[in-house]
């Protein structure tokens, strides 16, 4: 750890308020989270963005809510508000596997250990501090309170839940990436302006009485959704609802959306538009010392800090719309760019870190290439509903231009304290197929492909087919696995050509919406064809605010109306599950029954023989008869 002046973090204690000379605070932070003063977390992100704008702010990490409350008390009460934020993951997430079995580690608490904080945590949290202090307004955000802003499906109780401002009792929710709201209510708190009373900010969320009028803000349009008790009587009309919140979330000139829940009406403002490049510059050059604060020293080093303290977060967004991702849900659709300026700044800085050896781990963001894409006409985009820029095919008006990623990855190779530059993030692979992206006539994405696979590979390349079946993939907002077959070509020629021996490693999902269990027993016998061992794979989660939570909950998808069938037993989804180890002794049996079972034993025969037997049906070709190739078989065997 190095060893800095305790001022240079934000307080955490009553000690080091007081070492700041402040005899009282104007914002406490709480959150789930340990505080790593780091731009890669949220609490660190928010809690420099109040102090730049000139308030006196302290952070409560992972408080305990067991007992007395001690910590929820020690700073006292703050003059304008508090902030509550579960951390950098839904807790539940965080908590649970896709199998509900509790989790035995938590990466963002040092040591890496699980319960330091609780289920539902933003939920818990405010519900203390209206307790201790009933007259402090609780302003709460980050991705469990943005994704759960509306009535939304839980999997873990198997229920539909209100608003969580609804259950927690909290004044404010701000949903979204909270920069551009948070500087706007800070302004106007700053005025004298109470939090709770606030209505005319974008990308904000607040409960009123039903028989309250709304109010007329910034010429905003509204449209109402089914209310929080329609839906727990009728599902499709729950899934209706989510197309709405998802197009008005995702929109430039978005409306304003009201739902009754109770004798309360939700109202959630219009977002913000996507941040400039000026305004993520600002966000991510404020004086953070990047790292864990030192109380945690003792306690052991924090995972998911370890993960990413050599790592450059260079944009946000995804315009994939991907239906079991929350990213464009949470960081938006459009992408958010920081400034070459700014990205190299921060790459003197890690390479000034005293613990570094001269390997940055990752050079991305939620997908690896997508900086500085987007529209090349934005009236277009201004007017666009698309929940996905590049599904079912690549919109004509984005500019899908590989080259500014390729210029930073040149110049941070070339910066001298930098032996390698990897990139972690996953690589949206599509984007680099000839067939699929037809925008780049100049096909720079080859020259980017090339210079990725020969400079920033780190042993093994990241990508996300999430399925062979087209069915699935359609369910998915996934491009064809054909695609993924060509720039495998792609991938190994390069390799090939400078004698690189770097293997893909693709992540897939069992138990998806859509997704039959021949399907996944399909998806074993494409990946082996290919020469592949599955090792990144997952059982199916269903998440607040994706599109295929809607469909595990409701049945149908919400933008049809149409049914799509979903592994929902333990079992169902066990089976499905089963087919990603299909190398593995104790499942072969298994296998081979169910696929009898399933009359498809030609999938048995194709997932379980040997490659020495393949090799054999490969001389011998796959056109003749059964019996004409078993006789050949045996012949050549002799």
């Amino acid at each position: 750890m190095i060893e800095r002046p305790i001022t240079d973090w934000l307080p955490l204690t009553k000690k080091e308020v007081e070492k700041r000379g402040w005899d009282e605070l104007d914002v406490i932070l709480i959150s789930g989270d340990a505080y790593v003063d780091h731009p890669a977390f949220g609490t660190a992100v928010i809690g420099r963005i109040i102090e730049s704008e000139g308030f006196k702010i302290a952070i409560v990490a992972q408080p305990n809510w067991k007992d007395d409350l001690r910590d929820f008390k020690k700073l006292g009460k703050p003059k304008y508000f508090f902030g509550v934020t579960a951390g950098c993951m839904d807790s539940m997430v965080n908590h649970y596997t896709a199998n509900k079995r509790l989790r035995s580690n938590d990466s963002y608490t040092p040591g890496g250990e699980a319960g330091y904080r609780p289920d539902y945590a933003t939920t818990v949290y405010t519900k203390i501090l209206k307790e201790l202090y009933p007259d402090v307004p609780v302003l709460i955000g980050g991705i469990e309170a943005s994704l759960r802003r509306v009535t939304h499906y839980d999997y873990w109780q198997d229920k539909l839940l209100p608003t969580i401002l609804y259950d927690s009792g909290a004044d404010m929710l701000v949903y979204g990436m909270g920069e551009q709201p948070l500087r706007e209510l800070l302004r106007l708190v700053k005025q004298g302006v109470p939090l709770n009373t606030i209505r005319n900010v974008n990308q904000i969320a607040y409960l009123q009485p039903t028989a309250e009028p709304l109010g007329q803000f910034n010429n905003w349009d509204t449209v109402e959704i089914s209310s929080h008790e329609i839906c727990l009587q009728d599902k499709i009309k729950y899934a209706a609802n989510f197309k709405v919140v998802e197009v008005e979330s995702n929109k430039w000139q978005a409306n304003r959306i009201i739902q009754k829940v109770g004798d309360k009406t939700l109202v959630i403002n219009p977002p913000f538009k996507t941040m400039e490049e000026k305004e993520m510059d600002i966000s991510f050059d404020l004086p953070y010392t990047r790292l864990p604060h030192p109380k945690y020293k003792k306690r052991g080093p924090i995972p998911s800090y370890e993960m990413i303290k050599f790592s450059i977060n260079m944009h946000r967004g995804c315009f994939g719309g991907c239906s079991f991702c929350t990213i464009s849900a949470h960081q938006g659709k459009f992408i958010a760019s920081r400034s070459e300026k700014s990205i190299m700044k921060e790459v003197d800085q890690i390479v000034n870190h005293p613990e570094f050896k001269g390997y940055i781990s990752d050079l991305g963001g939620p997908s690896a290439n997508m900086y500085k894409m987007k529209g090349k006409d934005e009236s277009i985009c201004n007017r666009c509903q698309s929940p996905s820029c590049i599904h079912p095919v690549i919109c004509s008006n984005l500019d899908t231009s590989h080259t500014p990623l390729t210029e930073i990855y040149k110049k941070v190779d070339a910066h001298p304290g930098v032996k390698k530059a990897f990139v972690g993030s996953g690589v949206r692979y599509d984007l680099l197929v000839d067939d699929f992206n037809k925008n780049n006539q100049d096909h720079n994405h080859d020259i980017y492909l090339e210079q990725l696979v020969t400079r920033h590979v780190s042993g093994r390349l990241k990508v996300a087919p999430e399925h062979t079946s087209d069915d699935t993939l359609k369910v998915m907002r996934k491009p064809s696995f054909k695609y993924f077959r060509k720039f495998k070509e792609k991938y190994d020629n390069i390799q090939a050509k400078h004698n690189l021996k770097q293997p893909l490693i693709p992540y897939f999902i069992s138990s998806h919406p859509g997704c039959e269990e021949v399907d996944m027993a399909n998806l074993a016998a494409e990946t082996k064809d290919l020469g592949f061992q599955l090792e990144q794979v997952q059982d199916f989660t269903p998440t607040p605010m994706t599109v295929a939570e809607v469909i595990y909950y409701s049945g149908v998808h919400p933008y049809t109306l149409q049914p799509i069938k979903t592994a929902k037993t333990k079992e169902e989804k066990q089976s499905q599950n089963n087919y990603f180890f299909w190398y593995k002794p104790e499942f072969k049996d298994w296998i081979r029954k169910r696929l009898h079972k399933l009359n498809r034993p030609d999938l048995a025969d194709r997932l379980l023989k040997s490659q020495k037997q393949a090799a054999i049906d490969k001389i011998i070709g796959e056109s003749e008869s059964s019996k004409a190739k078993q006789k050949k078989r045996n012949n050549f065997k002799r």
